[in-house]
């Protein structure tokens, strides 16, 4: 854990304290030299979950020490250079006067209405988003953050038929060929009728072919063009390229992304992403970039039934069959092409009666074409493949997927792996095979049991969030940040980084105002939950530690109501309605937001009065009586009193 004012410690767990002849509960962290620091409950919001540089040992500070401090000076100076160099490259976008599109252009009522699906609340709000960036003069730089199948390429059509009917080109980056000759597909289709020209740029076509893209796109006869990386060549020259849609940046190379980096000077960008890289998702939440979730799943979708299994024969075969028996297909994926021939005869003898098709990206363009082309169509039961199909394939009737060597995975590949499934109203099964025998390294199992947590329709965000838990914030700020992320955590680090941007911007910075109560009638115990004088979650309401603490956090760091009203409810969905006890805390958060908007820094109630101090003084503000008999009339007595001096 991190404690803002004491720096990096392991956290040991929660236990009660008396704390003026009352029962308090407290979150024990163990520093230095076995020191230890009780953190009041209350005061949760003073600390944060550690997520340091892998590779790198943890340095517990000194509760008496003074590297802290300088860790923290060290940092937020990285932190302020970092912000400016941001900030910087957003202002260059700002500064260059953008393209203002007509968003209500001519076709787009007709073209919104052909689409075939309801729109889901997710989708049409990250619509309306888009919409408005294109319509403004600074060039757009959003991230669209949404499961497989969730309707982010349907936002990204919408996007490039406004450019079309603008008069802008648009290009479509996609990471694998076989992904490049899917949206070529899909976008043909939703644009048939319609007068916008589309073109493909990859492997799958000759080079006599490119050089005719390439000229239709240098005079403007080509609106949208889609491809691989080949289309970030230097050589390709467009008329006037307006936007650029990015499907799954990360699986792009660095020389890729600076290119991109470059265009994006000037050209709108939209980037598409089930699950972000941490980099991404971190610029999108400090602000640096704009996001979009689309959390909503489409009608009808069901969540895919993970299984986390070792590789036996029995296991694999009754996954295939009753994939097969129900007239669905299956992907293995099996991701070395050097044993992928060992892998197909191993399949054939235990399924002797499954047809099995091998693809990968070593075949020529011809023969992966017609083969994707046959398992889609039908002709084949397995599709055998590496991790071509890891990105947006869509075959409805695969709904099973079968992942050998799971543990050589990231988190995100297999959440994309896992995306191939599942995708129509049918139940998707997701199988990651580990070894038959021997041990799996503690990571990848760490990897394997958060796919299983995060099982749940709409949890690719909820996922990268994790990822970057997992793997650390490493270089994912360049590397000259790395040794300060290391000394102060990532947690640390980014609100360091999200404030002083907000600061830079000119943005008013809401600080946390500590607001102590020091209430002689409220006992801040967990097991007083049957006490009528208890202001706590009890541990049989909220029983692990840690959802308790997250939970008691968020309570102290809410700065509005709507917020303790909204964690309430958080709450009552997650955990079953509020006993009295935890209703009582409801109360007291409420309280304390009120007293920091009051300017109040303190409440003292001792035998039936309650004396209220001021913010940044000792000076008492006022005094008052308390008549009422229970603690729930004497916390609404002190609400009153400190509405009435708001």
């Amino acid at each position: 854990m991190v404690h803002v004012d004491y720096g990096v410690g392991r956290f040991i767990g929660s236990s009660e304290i008396l704390v003026n002849g009352k029962r308090s509960e407290v979150f024990t962290i163990e520093y230095a030299e076995g020191a230890k620091l009780h953190v009041p409950a209350a005061h949760a919001h003073l600390l944060s979950r550690y997520v340091g540089v892998k590779g790198e040992a943890v340095r517990l500070h000194r509760l008496d020490g003074k590297r802290w401090a300088k860790d923290k000076a060290d940092a937020q100076k990285a932190v302020t250079d970092l912000a400016a160099a941001l900030l910087e490259t957003q202002a260059r976008r700002e500064l260059v006067p953008g393209f203002a599109y007509d968003v209500e252009c001519d076709g787009i009522d007709a073209f919104e209405a052909a689409f075939p699906y309801e729109e889901t609340p997710d989708q049409a709000a990250a619509i309306a988003a888009v919409k408005k960036d294109l319509a403004a003069q600074k060039p757009m730089d959003r991230l669209i953050c949404g499961d497989a199948g969730y309707g982010k390429t349907e936002v990204a059509m919408r996007a490039a038929f406004i450019a079309a009917m603008n008069g802008r080109q648009t290009a479509v980056l996609a990471p694998t060929t076989v992904l490049a000759e899917q949206h070529f597909e899909t976008f043909t289709s939703r644009f048939d009728g319609t007068p916008i020209r589309i073109e493909s740029v990859s492997r799958f076509q000759s080079a006599a072919t490119h050089k005719g893209t390439f000229q239709r796109l240098a005079t403007g006869a080509c609106d949208i063009v889609i491809g691989t990386h080949a289309i970030l060549s230097s050589k390709i020259a467009f008329r006037d390229l307006g936007l650029i849609i990015i499907d799954e940046e990360q699986r792009f190379g660095v020389r890729h992304k600076e290119f991109l980096k470059r265009l994006r000077a000037t050209a709108d960008v939209l980037t598409l992403s089930a699950t972000p890289i941490p980099r991404t998702l971190y610029l999108s939440m400090t602000g640096a970039r704009d996001l979009s979730l689309i959390r909503t799943p489409p009608r009808e979708r069901v969540a895919v039934e993970t299984k986390v299994v070792r590789d036996l024969p029995d296991v694999v075969r009754s996954a295939i069959e009753a994939e097969i028996a129900r007239g669905g297909q299956v992907f293995f994926l099996h991701n070395r092409v050097s044993t992928i021939g060992k892998t197909e005869k191993h399949l054939a003898q235990i399924c002797p009666g499954a047809r099995i098709v091998v693809a990968h990206g070593q075949m020529d363009a011809k023969t992966l074409a017609r083969k994707m082309r046959d398992f889609e169509r039908g002709k084949f039961d397995i599709l055998l493949s590496t991790t071509i199909v890891e990105s947006g394939i869509d075959i409805p009737r695969a709904n099973t997927i079968i992942v050998d060597h799971a543990e050589m995975f990231g988190l995100a590949d297999l959440y994309q792996l896992r995306g191939r499934v599942g995708r129509s109203s049918r139940e998707g099964h997701a199988y990651f095979l580990l070894p038959s025998e021997g041990l799996v390294d503690s990571d990848a199992r760490e990897r394997l049991a958060a796919l299983q947590r995060h099982g749940a329709l709409g949890s690719g965000f909820n996922l990268a969030v994790r990822d970057l838990e997992l793997r650390g914030a490493g270089n994912l700020l360049g590397s000259q940040q790395s040794g300060h992320i290391a000394a102060v955590g990532f947690g640390l680090y980014c609100q360091l980084l999200q404030r002083t941007i907000a600061m830079m911007k000119g943005e008013k910075v809401q600080d946390i105002v500590e607001v102590k109560l020091h209430l002689d009638f409220i006992d801040y115990s967990p097991a007083s939950e049957d006490d009528a004088s208890a202001a706590a979650l009890p541990y049989s309401y909220v029983e692990e530690d840690v959802q308790r603490m997250s939970f008691m956090k968020r309570f102290a760091e809410a700065t509005d109501e709507k917020v303790v009203v909204a964690l309430a409810a958080e709450l009552r969905d997650r955990f079953g309605p509020l006993p009295p006890a935890a209703k009582r805390l409801v109360a007291l958060a409420k309280l304390r937001v009120a007293c920091a908007a009051a300017k109040i820094s303190n409440i003292d109630a001792k035998d039936r009065r309650a004396v209220f101090y001021k913010v940044g003084s000792r000076d008492v503000a006022f005094v008052r009586d308390l008549k009422g008999k229970t603690p729930d009339r004497k916390i609404a007595e002190l609400a009153a009193f400190v509405a009435e001096k708001k």
